[in-house]
């Protein structure tokens, strides 16, 4: 018994050490949205399972038993149907698939990226801008914006609008939960949500060329107190986000730094993405359209 162990500590060892390196990511969530995500997967994972693993033992199983120098199987050369094997053949698949489309139909809804999360706590909206290969956050009610880095109180909701001033990209935080497309001319959302403060990686989840790799970001939740302090932080920059600098801002960079501009030119997010709108829509129809967001 000793041995067998021994020989099992030394095979789990290069597994443990190639694990060593990795982040959990969604499987190690830290928002509610988060939570609920893993909590689907490992359902739909379990459910799957309930198939996956007796065909896998079965195929050993009945490998080994109808093997050709065992005499004792039973030989039905002219055997081709059985009802009892037809019914567990489909009927367990079925009603697994039925359950799987009744959680998947209920979790759509509640998960939903553009359902405002449940709270007493007011939120905090943050505009977000995919460029060519950086993240610009804006913060529409405190008047600043930041390059590659944001921060928000924990356990207060998160209102993300999304956009994108350049090839379609994924705006994803992994242990945050959900990500969802930026794309140009066009504004989506995703409410989020931290539970406890930290720092976690935010990252571009859609190949968008070369600085694809380097296209990350930090997004850090702190207590209230905190966030309060890191806003005057920004706030005595000595950069401000107006056109000219947006412009500059916007060319192609690899690794760009973060950066903070304390104060931006009003309705910078939607001047970025009406100028994708078509040259000659109406201002009215333009303002119906807008409404309707």
């Amino acid at each position: 018994m000793n041995i067998c162990k021994k020989y099992i500590f030394w095979l789990l060892v290069p597994f443990t050490l190639l694990l060593s390196g990795c982040e959990m990511g969604a499987l190690d969530p830290k928002g509610q949205v988060g939570a609920d995500e893993k909590s689907l997967i490992i359902t739909a994972l379990l459910l799957m399972l309930i198939v996956v693993i007796p065909v896998l033992v079965m195929t050993f199983v009945f490998a080994w038993k109808y093997r050709e120098s065992n005499t004792k199987a039973t030989y039905l050369p002219d055997w081709c149907h059985s009802t009892k094997i037809e019914l567990w053949v489909w009927g367990v698949p079925l009603v697994i698939i039925a359950v799987l489309a009744a959680i998947t139909w209920t979790t759509t809804h509640e998960l939903d990226p553009y359902k405002p999360l449940d709270s007493d706590v007011k939120p905090i909206t943050i505009e977000v801008v995919a460029l060519d290969w950086k993240w610009l956050f804006i913060y529409p009610e405190q008047h600043f914006a930041t390059v590659n880095h944001i921060e928000f109180p924990a356990n207060v909701p998160v209102n993300f609008k999304i956009t994108s001033d350049a090839p379609m990209n994924s705006f994803f935080i992994p242990q945050l939960g959900g990500q969802i497309y930026a794309m140009t001319g066009m504004t989506t959302k995703l409410h989020l949500i931290a539970n406890e403060e930290g720092t976690y990686r935010g990252m571009s989840a859609n190949i968008s060329g070369e600085g694809f790799s380097d296209m990350t970001f930090t997004a850090t939740a702190t207590s209230v107190d905190g966030f309060n302090a890191w806003v005057n932080e920004v706030k005595q920059s000595q950069h401000t986000l107006d056109k000219a600098t947006y412009n500059v801002l916007r060319q192609k960079s690899i690794a760009h730094p973060v950066e903070y501009f304390s104060t931006v030119e009003p309705n910078m997010f939607q001047q970025i993405v009406d100028k994708y709108m078509m040259p000659g829509m109406q201002d009215a129809d333009r303002n119906f359209i807008l409404r309707q967001e």
